[in-house]
């Protein structure tokens, strides 16, 4: 698992077209002062999977805490190595990540699956305000 994270003053997602066919039409979105979490899965993390999904949910909760909100974006980021998990293992894996972070009081908005989307992000020049991890 690779995932950059973002503390974003705003960011805002306008999807454009599917990566994969069989996915719901996605919707656009904006959220202020949230943790955006760009999540790439690789096929090696199924092995692994509940040790992943605490690993990320555990690192959101961490960010969160810093810059003192509750609101999380959850994004799926398939760039971030050359080898990609399933689709269905990822989605699964963001989903279960979702219901935890739920139950611990946070507000997560996932962008659209499975579809490239237009980006706007607006983030400070903090360190904390950019973080990659590696899993």
């Amino acid at each position: 698992m690779r995932i950059l994270f973002w503390y974003c003053d705003r960011m805002a997602w306008t999807p454009t077209s599917k990566t994969l066919p069989d996915v719901a039409d996605g919707t656009a979105g904006e959220v202020k002062n949230a943790i955006a979490a760009y999540i790439h899965l690789q096929p090696s993390d199924e092995e692994r999977a509940g040790k992943m999904e605490t690993k990320l949910v555990k690192n959101i909760k961490w960010l969160a805490g810093k810059w003192d909100t509750k609101l999380i974006v959850l994004h799926s980021f398939a760039h971030l190595a050359e080898d990609k998990a399933d689709a269905g293992f990822t989605q699964g894996l963001l989903s279960r990540a979702r219901t935890r972070l739920e139950d611990a009081g946070y507000e997560v908005i996932e962008t659209p699956f499975g579809h490239f989307n237009d980006l706007e992000l607006s983030a400070p020049g903090h360190p904390l305000a950019r973080i990659y991890k590696e899993f």
